[in-house]
């Protein structure tokens, strides 16, 4: 998967006798970049030639080759003086800036000024150094020390143990430089103390060969060198030296900003370099598909809406526009007042998505929260899907075809795609591979605090991306391990130590990371213990059946299965099942698959609830979810979403035995069936049978495009601001009937208005009663109660004083500004009503009804 781009042509303008890099070799060259150094560099100079001439035995041939990088100042005529004394002394220049420039040049930087002078080189070994000579040139022998026992490259440290700091650099600069070392090692070189040190010993073939394929121009070039030694497997010694820090350091404060920006672009390159062509080709197949499946949202962003979804795009949309709002607000993210007024709305506590609302709050600022919602699905849908592919090819096959199926079914298979209906926080886990990934890394027990760290950061970030997902893939992890353990008890122990490890390691970076977050859910304004559903588990025919946005599946059928169409949490389809079992039959003697298969049923039986009807004989059994459902944290689960767990066994399980099938194939040009795979001589009719087998599973399950329709229009009460006129600041505008789970059409009005105005009711999870049980929606008062009734029955009650009293006290609870009521199916009953409570008319306004109710009544 690895490729690296051709070498780039330094642009060189070379002064005088500039040989060719591997004509008469010499031992030893000596690089020194130099950009207005005509004071430091004669004892430079001096100093570099005396220590050479003294060691004739290590450096009998040598050349000192110094690249005047643009200087504006007498450093290039420094040198011809010392050349003039010293032939064996050579000067390079960059071209100039523009041919009008004359024979000065601009200044290009340290990188490129390097990459001159090692490709000009024609030493077996190449030193390179800085012209204040902060790390004397004696301490060189340490470093021929180190390539004489077999290394590549030798390094100088001052950050070693061993180091000697003779004079140290001012606190703030010191500070900057380990802050820079630390996001080096983090990002780029992990391992390596100090790459900066300008004092450097490298075999001469390798750093040509290194920097004639280096891109950077400025300070980043080490580590773009020392990356570039590393991925080719040439060992690196970091060597103790001792330093003393030289006044007139040409490295400014802005630099460190620009050393930030060589890093992203070497990151950048690195991801383009290991994504090879056949990888982004599978990406950009998922990009696609996600695409295809929301194309109606795509055709008129933030104007469409999901059919299936409910009344959860509404609610999404919504969590999106208020926390972009409190984000550049500066407000709390974790609560708010503009929705469930006078109490609020604890969004910790709800699926807020703060992980991905949060960096997209200027994409809803400047595009809208319909916007940020299609983001979300379709890049969530791809990018989950992605990340399976790449734990794939990384964990399990070696087959690309192999991968991308897998990783397909893992993101696209049907519990996913109704869940990708209205539910981001189950349909977009790109997180769960990262972080499975990092949990075999502990295994290997090679890095376990480095990884542990890790993963704490990938499992705080997962919990602002979805709790409930974690809890289901924790419970899937426990699974594997335990199948695992039984088919590898030996290997199995042999993890435990370094894992048990990484994990206190990975409590220790969340617990004070999480630590204010988690309290404000559980125990801050608004909070609840658990959320009551109700049994939810799926019938045993739903494993068996295909969903309705499947290829092959039938809406009716789908819906009498499932609680509802973003709640198809199996139908997996009976030749997927089937085609499973043959894969555990077939490869049994891997313990991955038998634990794998274990995950598959177990967490299938699980997701059939507390009991298990028995199709077609009115029988019940109990469940085994029975020992789960009034637990902590799983109280409030849906047990149906359990068989979610099953989806990335049934993903891996696919990907192995494609991967089987690609190995029997012959040989590709790179070694594979098709293309990267090894061969195993097996039949013709055998990989014939099983991409049969394999078309026939996926074929029926491949997810179909989501049904969109137009949005209800907002009325020009809300769109065109007229509502700032009967709603005053700190008032609230009560929608008829109140928003609530059925009917959160009230949400996107607020949205529309920029979240002016604050709303009794809504569509949230809060507390209920005295024991705060979870509710779905806002605790009923008299008012929103009786227009409830009224919108579903059509019927006008008997209004008496009493209620016309509580309707009064409703309104002053809230602090209501204005009562509106827009066009709907029944809207006369519920004008009549309104009337009858309040005492007068409402007005006719910009497509509403409108009571004024912000004076008294």
């Amino acid at each position: 998967m690895l490729h690296t781009s051709p070498a780039r042509p330094p642009a060189l303008a070379i002064g005088p006798a500039a040989p060719a890099p591997g004509r008469g070799a010499v031992d030893l060259t000596v690089v020194v970049p130099a950009y207005n150094e005509e004071h430091r560099l004669p004892r430079t100079l001096d100093t570099i030639c005396r220590y050479l001439r003294s060691s004739p035995g290590r450096h009998a041939e040598w050349e000192l080759i110094v690249v005047d990088d643009g200087s504006s100042d007498a450093t290039a005529a420094v040198v011809r003086r010392a050349a003039e004394a010293e032939p064996r002394i050579r000067l390079l220049t960059p071209p100039a800036a523009s041919p009008t420039a004359g024979s000065s040049a601009r200044n290009h930087g340290k990188g490129h000024a390097l990459r001159l002078g090692v490709l000009a080189s024609r030493g077996r070994r190449v030193l390179l150094t800085d012209a204040d000579l902060a790390t004397p040139i004696e301490e060189l022998a340490s470093l021929h020390d180190r390539l004489d026992a077999g290394s590549a490259a030798a390094i100088g440290s001052r950050a070693h143990p061993q180091a000697l700091i003779e004079v140290d650099q001012h606190p703030l600069r010191r500070l900057a430089g380990r802050a820079g070392n630390r996001l080096i090692r983090a990002v780029a070189l992990p391992g390596v103390r100090d790459t900066q040190c300008g004092f450097k010993l490298f075999d001469g073939d390798r750093a040509r060969a290194a920097f004639g394929r280096s891109r950077l121009d400025g300070w980043g070039i080490d580590v773009e060198i020392l990356r570039a030694f590393r991925r080719e497997g040439w060992p690196v010694a970091e060597v103790p030296v001792r330093w003393a820090h030289q006044e007139g350091s040409k490295i400014r404060p802005l630099d460190y900003g620009r050393v930030l920006l060589e890093l992203l672009r070497l990151a950048r390159r690195g991801v383009r370099e290991r994504i090879g062509a056949g990888d982004r080709a599978v990406l950009l197949a998922y990009l696609l598909l996600s695409v295809l499946l929301y194309k109606g949202l795509w055709a008129h962003v933030g104007h469409r809406y999901l059919v299936d979804s409910g009344q959860d795009q509404n609610q999404w949309e919504w969590f999106f526009a208020v926390t972009a709002h409190h984000v550049l607000g500066l407000d709390d993210p974790f609560f708010t007042g503009l929705q469930n007024a006078p109490l609020g709305v604890n969004l910790m506590a709800n699926t807020a998505m703060l992980g991905l609302a949060v960096p997209l709050a200027p994409v809803t600022a400047l595009f809208g929260p319909g916007a940020t919602w299609t983001l979300v699905l379709t890049c969530g849908l791809a990018g989950t899907a992605a990340a399976w592919y790449w734990l794939l090819r990384k964990r399990f096959v070696r087959a690309r075809r192999a991968a991308a199926l897998g990783g397909a079914l893992c993101a696209f298979a049907p519990p996913m795609i109704s869940h990708a209906n209205a539910h981001p926080n189950f349909a977009v886990l790109f997180m769960m591979p990262l972080i499975i990934d990092r949990l075999l890394r502990l295994c290997e027990g090679t890095r376990v605090g480095r990884d542990g760290v890790v993963l704490g950061l990938f499992l705080t970030y997962q919990v602002f991306l979805g709790e409930e997902a974690l809890l289901l893939a924790a419970l899937g992890l426990v699974l594997f391990a335990a199948g695992y353990a039984a088919a590898r008890p030996a290997r199995a122990r042999a993890a435990l130590r370094p894992l048990a490890r990484g994990l206190a390691v990975a409590v220790a970076v969340c617990v004070p990371l999480l630590a204010y977050p988690l309290l404000w859910q559980f125990f801050g304004d608004q909070s609840y213990h658990s959320v009551l559903h109700g049994p939810a588990g799926n019938s045993p025919r739903a494993f068996v059946e295909f969903a309705g946005r499947s290829l092959a599946g039938h809406q009716a059928t789908a819906d009498a299965l499932a609680m509802n169409r973003t709640e198809q949490n199996a139908f997996f389809g009976w030749p997927l099942l089937a085609l499973t079992a043959v894969v555990v039959v077939w490869l049994w003697r891997d313990p991955r698959v038998r634990a794998l298969g274990w995950v598959a049923l177990a967490a299938s039986v699980l997701s059939l609830g507390r009991t298990i009807p028995v199709p077609w004989t009115g029988i019940t059994l109990p469940g085994p979810w029975r020992a789960l459902a009034h637990r902590p944290l799983f109280e409030s689960v849906i047990e149906s979403r359990v068989a979610m767990a099953a989806v990335p066994a049934l993903g891996i399980l696919l990907a192995l035995a494609c991967d089987r099938l690609c190995a029997s194939a012959p040989a590709g040009p790179d070694g594979g069936g098709d293309g990267d795979g090894g061969g195993d001589g097996g039949g013709r009719g055998l990989r014939i049978a099983g991409w049969a087998a394999v078309t026939a599973a996926l074929l029926p399950i491949a997810p179909t495009p989501f049904t969109t329709a137009d949005r209800v229009p907002v009325p020009s009460f809300i769109a065109d601001g007229t509502w700032r006129a009967h709603v005053p600041e700190g008032r609230t505008l009560v929608p008829v009937p109140l928003p609530s789970p059925g009917d959160a059409e009230a949400l996107h009005w607020q949205t529309t208005a920029g979240l002016g105005f604050p709303l009794p009711g809504g569509y949230f999870n809060g507390p209920d009663g005295p024991d705060r049980t979870g509710v779905y929606g806002p605790q009923y008062r008299f008012t929103s109660a009786l227009l409830a009734e009224v919108s579903r029955t059509g019927r006008v009650p008997r209004i008496r004083q009493e209620q016309r009293r509580a309707a009064r006290e409703d309104l002053e609870y809230w602090r209501a500004g204005a009562v509106v009521l827009a066009p709907q199916p029944g809207d006369e009953a519920l004008r009549v009503t309104l009337e009858r409570l309040l005492g007068w008319q409402g007005e006719w306004i910009g497509g509403v009804w409108v009571w004024d109710v912000h004076g008294g009544t």
